[in-house]
């Protein structure tokens, strides 16, 4: 989430062996209880609530809360409920849809973060972030930062944060039916990137370190090092795997053992502890047991909790402040209440409101996008955003790949297709032929490849993976 952002021999035996007993439980005593949870929960839903603007807006110009609707999912609370006043006309996820419905959001010179900051929180208030209307495809935009010279980042390379992001939004916010929907291929192309990221202490930050020896060698940041973490761990990677197990290790080494802080880069505060929290919680690694409870019995959770006002909910940022801080009530929030970076949209309370909702069908004359990757089967990956105007309610892939050979971005995804017409299967692609049993073959929204055919329907929002070989 882009930021404007760790213990004397004695003849009365029975009290010595009453002290060693207390001594021994201190630390499981000194964790943050279910109740005391529950309470943080509730109390901390109740403070983003009173965020919410008369319109029923958290997003807006600027820096907002939009990030709201992540910390609401992770406590329970569907977006459709959070209404101001009880209108729920002006209910929260249909004025974030119409926000990001709008041609001019998010805004004239928009940056990769945009998209992956509205997918994440699109996708935990309920908004299917591939339909978000006819002409808006969250998917198909972040696809069009792909960079063709370095494949595996999105956005530029310097700003690491956007390929992070991208690792979150498109592994994180899967299909209503609960599918990743983007293929291996382009996993494992981010997943090579964020791997050769990571400092020599085990953490990462926001700038690029790649290929740089010296940025290797710097100091990570708490913050970035969440981030990534639960980057590769909603790419697949398990929690047991070295770059994961490294990452764990350098956030136990800046564990405050009186407080469960974080010793981040720009001091104790709540966004680092949030964000670290949120990474281990993402790779299932419990933030208040084993390496993450300190010697003097406290815990990451620990500390977020002692940053929140009680009962106004609200997070202080830094220890010393006396008012709460919006973006540190979220952050502190989704932490507490177990969540990631983005979690699915808990099903509403409101009387008939759908848990998802997304538009069903493209609408003919429109302009909009689909998300499309190509893969020659010997490392040749393509990614891009494909702009065209639907004739009907469905497309084929035909007319997909068609349009990508002149309307794609980044351009190249698509140069040649044969056959050039019809509804039959697909024989050549980019030059390359079907040869014996390998061939072309599609997937849609993370199914089961099949044989491509130019009469493959597509429908709104469909993220289409195009792959050559068995």
């Amino acid at each position: 989430m882009p930021r404007p952002l760790v213990l004397r021999r004695s003849v009365l035996t029975a009290a010595a062996a009453l002290g060693a007993y207390a001594l021994t439980t201190l630390p499981a005593a000194a964790t943050a209880t279910p109740a005391q949870i529950a309470t943080s929960k509730t109390n901390g839903v109740a403070y983003l609530k009173s965020l919410q603007a008369a319109d029923g807006s958290y997003a807006g110009a600027g820096l907002s809360n939009e990030w709201a609707f992540s910390a609401f999912a992770a406590a329970g609370t569907a977006a459709v409920d959070v209404t101001p006043g009880g209108d729920a006309s002006k209910n929260a996820r249909t004025v974030y849809r119409t926000l990001l419905s709008t041609g001019g959001w998010p805004s004239a010179s928009p940056v990769v973060t945009d998209y992956e900051r509205a997918t994440l929180n699109a996708y935990a208030a309920g908004i299917d972030p591939a339909r978000v209307s006819a002409s808006r495809n969250l998917i198909a935009d972040t696809y069009g930062y792909w960079q063709t010279a370095e494949p595996g980042y999105f956005g530029p390379s310097a700003n690491f944060n956007g390929t992070v992001f991208a690792a979150l939004a498109l592994n994180g916010a899967r299909t209503q039916s609960g599918q990743v929907r983007v293929p291996q291929a382009l996993r494992n192309a981010i997943v090579t990137r964020i791997r050769a990221n990571q400092h020599n202490d085990g953490g990462w930050n926001y700038g690029k370190a790649e290929g740089n020896p010296t940025q290797l060698a710097a100091a990570s940041d708490i913050d970035m090092t969440g981030a990534a973490m639960a980057a590769l761990c909603v790419s697949g990677v398990p929690n047991t795997d070295t770059d994961v197990v490294q990452a764990k290790a350098f956030l136990k080494s800046k564990l405050i053992a009186n407080s469960g802080a974080f010793n981040a880069m720009f001091g104790v505060n709540t966004d680092s502890n949030g964000w670290a929290v949120s990474g281990l919680n993402a790779c299932g690694i419990n933030p208040q047991t084993g390496d993450f409870l300190t010697s003097m019995g406290k815990t990451p959770v620990d500390f977020l909790i002692a940053q929140q006002f009680n009962p106004g909910g609200g997070f202080k940022y830094l220890p010393s402040d006396t008012g709460p801080s919006a973006y540190a009530s979220i952050d502190g929030l989704r932490a507490v209440a177990g969540g990631g970076f983005t979690s699915a949209p808990p099903v509403p309370v409101t009387s008939g409101a759908p848990q998802w909702v997304g538009q069903t069908s493209f609408t003919s004359g429109t302009a909009t996008k689909v998300a499309l990757t190509v893969d020659d089967g010997a490392g040749g990956l393509k990614v891009c955003s494909v702009a065209f105007t639907p004739t009907g309610s469905t497309t084929t892939l035909g007319a997909v790949l068609d349009a990508a050979v002149g309307a794609a971005t980044p351009s190249g995804c698509v140069t040649s297709v044969t056959p050039s017409s019809g509804t039959g299967t697909i024989t050549a692609l980019n030059g390359k032929a079907n040869s014996g049993s390998s061939t072309w073959k599609v997937s849609v929204d993370g199914s089961s490849f099949a044989t491509a055919t130019r009469g493959t329907t597509v429908g709104v929002g469909d993220t289409i993976a195009v792959r050559w070989g068995v």
